[in-house]
């Protein structure tokens, strides 16, 4: 493929965005997890635990967001903030690749407290958001949700973009919040913060095809090649830099870019 100019390119991505971001997506994709409800809190909390474990085979990712979610009760914002010390012992024996029944009660238990003190997941980014981006605010999240005592293994489960971390997972969940949802999937049900802060959820598949298409230099895919990636997508689109990691994902997973 020739090098193409900025004009080119944008119209290549806008188009390849445009292409993927179908209802036709969510089959295939985690985020048909929080399409199944329809209240807030169920939404916000049912899509974060399916990004943290959004890692790997994607068939395995839904399957045991699935069973997750059934183990909840199909209800996580009433499990969430109702369940006693006893109904924590239901979760033993989940497992998905390394976050095992170990992290998820103390995913329910942390949630718990931040339900508790800021009312949604939403106030609690809001509080800490800047203009610019919301790394700063996935920072004070994760110190904020590891405030309680827990096992030092469950904190790898939540990147620190201060550790030079993508933040892959918690990116792909705030995406998943902010962003409009008339294109049907996206669900758009956080109003305070707006797409333009938003970081593309930076993986293997989208950092190649980025690299190909003159997006990015650095090597690695981690917090500074982030910053580079935003960097140019918002030089396509300030207003909605993430649409791009459409055209990027399905270049990469769908047609071997």
């Amino acid at each position: 493929m020739k090098k193409l100019n900025r004009k080119e390119l944008k119209e290549f991505l806008d188009e390849k965005a445009a292409f993927y971001e179908q209802p036709k997506f969510i089959e295939s994709d985690p985020v048909q997890i929080p399409h199944l409800f329809s209240i807030k809190e169920d939404i916000e909390i049912s899509g974060f635990l399916t990004a943290t474990i959004s890692w790997g085979n994607r068939k395995s990712i839904l399957t045991n967001a699935h069973k997750l979610i059934k183990l909840l009760g199909n209800s996580p914002y009433d499990y969430i903030m109702n369940h006693k010390e006893t109904d924590l012992e239901n979760l033993e024996g989940f497992v998905h690749r390394t976050f095992n029944s170990i992290d998820l009660s103390y995913f329910i238990v942390g949630l718990k407290e931040l339900y508790t003190k800021y009312g949604d997941m939403e106030s609690f980014f809001n509080q800490f958001n800047t203009e610019k981006d919301l790394q700063n605010a996935i920072h004070c999240f994760k110190q904020e949700f590891f405030s309680l005592p827990h096992q030092v293994r469950t904190e790898k489960h939540v990147s620190d973009p201060h550790k030079n971390s993508a933040a892959k997972r918690i990116n792909m969940f705030l995406r998943w919040m902010i962003r409009d949802a008339s294109a049907g999937v996206d669900l758009g049900i956080w109003k305070t913060l707006t797409p333009a802060q938003l970081s593309c959820p930076l993986d293997v598949h989208s950092g190649n095809v980025a690299r190909k298409l003159g997006l990015l230099k650095r090597k690695q895919n981690d917090g500074k090649a982030l910053a580079e990636l935003d960097k140019n997508l918002r030089k396509l689109d300030p207003i909605d830099p993430v649409k791009y990691d459409y055209a990027l994902f399905g270049l990469g997973v769908f047609e071997k870019f």
